[in-house]
């Protein structure tokens, strides 16, 4: 991959909450060089549906996108997304047409009828003391890439996992129906190869980008507009300048566009060890996990 690849670097916080409008949805978007990164529509709540039009309509050619969420589901390590359901897709893409199928009729881009759906929830942990039997127990089903992201030093959720403040597992369900939504103009990294010419989405760990800027991982959250900018400065960019308090939604977002700024062309990132043909087709992975 050559230096120059991507001219814009976005990142976006993403949200699996119930309702149209979140505070947990935040996008940031930096050019080359060493600019501060920017909010799109700061102040703005956004909807799901607006992310995906953003992505469609207003991003800059050559973007590298990082969306802050899982692509893909557990497949190598019980070789099945849903092992004893006859229906469990053979791939990551198929996984993502399947969620959107299940859940065509839910507004706002939702995915409950997939988590109640009578064969894929037996499969989650779910509110209210409901873990299905397929579950696993423990923290759940992991990824490679996930095992790779806890080797590092983070503390990687189950997508599988439904339950508690920092389960990513419904934002991850809700951005598989963006995906596959955007199937055909935008490819995502690693399901799809990465093409010579024009923009990517990738699977972003905020955590992974905050750790770059000087953070450890258990105080990956920053929530002062000082402490922002003095993270940002880690990364080589000039400072934003808020002041006072700062909701981490934005703080990740700005940080990861700055983060991802400074590492996109780097090879290594582009080829982690433990990305298979397999993997990529299935499982996915997460840029910046090694």
């Amino acid at each position: 991959m050559r230096p120059s690849r991507f001219r814009h670097f976005a990142a976006i916080d993403w949200s699996g909450a119930a309702g149209e409008r979140h505070r947990g949805i935040a996008l940031a978007i930096c050019g080359e060089g060493g600019a501060a990164p920017q909010l799109v529509r700061p102040g703005h709540r956004w909807s799901r549906p607006e992310v995906l039009a953003w992505l469609r309509e207003d991003l800059p050619a050559d973007t590298l996108v990082g969306m802050d969420l899982g692509i893909s589901l557990a497949f190598a390590d019980r070789g099945a997304f849903f092992p004893g359901w006859a229906e469990s897709p053979a791939d990551a893409k198929a996984l993502w047409a399947l969620i959107d199928a299940v859940c065509e009729d839910e507004p706002h881009l939702s995915v409950g009828a997939f988590v109640d759906h009578p064969e894929a929830s037996a499969h989650f942990r779910r509110h209210g003391g409901r873990e299905g039997a397929a579950f696993g127990g423990g923290r759940g089903r992991f990824r490679v890439t996930e095992l790779a992201q806890q080797a590092m030093g983070c503390t990687p959720y189950s997508n599988f996992n439904l339950v508690g403040a920092a389960q990513v597992g419904k934002s991850s369900l809700s951005g598989m129906r963006v995906l596959h939504r955007l199937a055909g103009q935008l490819p995502v990294w690693p399901i799809d190869p990465l093409p010579e010419v024009g923009s990517v989405v990738c699977e972003i760990y905020t955590t992974i980008a905050a750790m770059a800027a000087g953070r450890s991982a258990g105080r990956s959250k920053i929530r002062d507009g000082l402490e922002l900018d003095a993270a940002l400065a880690r990364l080589g960019s000039a400072p934003v300048g808020l002041t006072g308090a700062v909701d981490d939604h934005t703080s990740d977002a700005l940080v990861t566009a700055a983060w991802l700024r400074t590492v996109a062309h780097e090879p290594a990132l582009w080829a982690p060890a433990g990305l298979t043909v397999e993997i990529e087709a299935t499982e996915g992975w997460t840029f910046g996990a090694t």
